[in-house]
């Protein structure tokens, strides 16, 4: 079997595979082609790859050659691939219904592990996991830098200087590392989250929960985020203003897959914010949790910074790259043999629940009822 590795888009450092990874795949018998500089961005340059036991190709070369091809975001439009081809990634289908007809129509085998289920056995090859983890550190570290005070306390000769207020919109992965990010900083942190489970997590982690009565049950959206009924939205607005009136910094991470985030943070919270606080918003590929965002630029609102941060992962891009490729050898493990050879397993609930298109056909679930060919 040979492996191909698409370099990104300008917009995007991560890359699918670090050369330690390669050299687990070559010792299985998998050929892996790396597109020229394809990990220039996350400091894996070609000769590392080429001492890995990898052949640096062209993207043309790749997708004439490889089995299955790699690529975090989806590859250039220009690049047609052959009908015959597995394309692995992160590829946001449910936002971009237009790819998946293309790629139904090329007859393309498309896996996206964002769509990955959410269970204990998927944990390994969870990307949405591994680079929301970064995300959520990222986040807190980026805050830091741009706030204009202090975050821990300082009792001084010159006087005491107060902790920083950080409110937590989320207490998913991005959400929990930021809590931890901030209370090792010295923050006070104070955390909300639709589901009622995550209480307990937060508060080991020395943050407060804000808790808001009546959510909706997400115990069976597989680990995602669920609509809200209009009513709880307004009890969460006012406990959210509440809580806002006093942060210095808050982070939003609310997404809901296949949907606009929710606006968490109404200008009118924002009017309420005192000058200088910052706004970090995780959720802006997809909308921003406020009417302001806008991803990859930071935003001034009445003296409040609004930074659109949907990418954080690939500020980190050697980690990120790590972990992620690690996900990616995991599922590949369900994919393939002993030998290294391809063995697509459709009774495999991982596999059937990754997979959108297939032999001409859209054929996850969900895309289904959306997309039509």
């Amino acid at each position: 079997m040979i492996i191909g590795v698409l370099k990104e888009p300008s917009n995007e450092t991560r890359v699918s595979l670090l050369p330690e990874a390669v050299i687990q795949l070559t010792k299985k018998g998998i050929r892996v082609l790396i597109e020229n500089n394809a990990g220039a961005r996350a400091f894996a340059p070609d000769e590392d790859y080429q001492n890995a036991g990898a052949l640096i190709s062209s993207a043309r070369e790749i997708i004439q050659e490889a089995d299955v091809i790699l690529s975090i975001q989806q590859p250039n439009s220009d690049l047609l691939i052959p009908n015959n081809k597995i394309l692995i990634g992160t590829f946001q289908p449910l936002y971009h219904p237009q790819s998946v007809q293309e790629w139904a129509q090329a007859g393309l085998t498309v896996f996206s592990l964002d769509m990955l289920p959410r269970t204990t056995r998927a944990q390994s090859m969870d990307v949405l996991s591994s680079q929301a983890n970064i995300a959520g550190y990222k986040a807190v570290l980026l805050a830091a830098n741009l706030y204009p005070r202090y975050f821990p306390m300082f009792m001084t000769a010159a006087g005491t200087i107060a902790p920083a207020k950080v409110l937590i919109l989320g207490a998913g992965v991005a959400g929990l590392q930021a809590i931890a990010t901030a209370r090792r900083l010295g923050a006070v942190v104070e955390v909300f989250d639709t589901r009622p489970a995550v209480k307990e997590e937060v508060i080991s982690l020395g943050a407060k929960f804000v808790e808001v009565d009546g959510a909706a049950d997400a115990s069976k959206a597989g680990g995602y985020a669920v609509e809200q009924t209009e009513e709880y939205k307004l009890r969460q607005q006012q406990r959210i203003a509440e809580s806002i009136a006093k942060a210095d910094i808050v982070i939003t991470t609310a997404q809901i897959p296949g949907k606009k985030a929710p606006i968490l943070i109404e200008e009118e919270m924002l009017n309420k914010m005192r000058k200088g606080s910052i706004v970090i918003d995780i959720a802006a590929k997809t909308g921003g949790n406020t009417p302001f965002t806008i991803d990859n630029e930071t935003v001034i609102y009445k003296g409040v910074s609004i930074v659109g941060a949907g990418n954080l992962p690939a500020t980190m891009p050697s980690d990120a790259s790590k972990v992620y490729g690690k996900n990616i050898q995991n599922f590949l493990q369900l994919i393939t043999n002993k030998e290294g050879n391809l063995n697509l397993n459709w009774d495999d609930d991982l596999v059937q629940g990754s997979c959108i298109t297939h032999n001409g056909e859209i054929v996850h679930e969900r895309l289904k009822m959306n997309v039509q060919i």
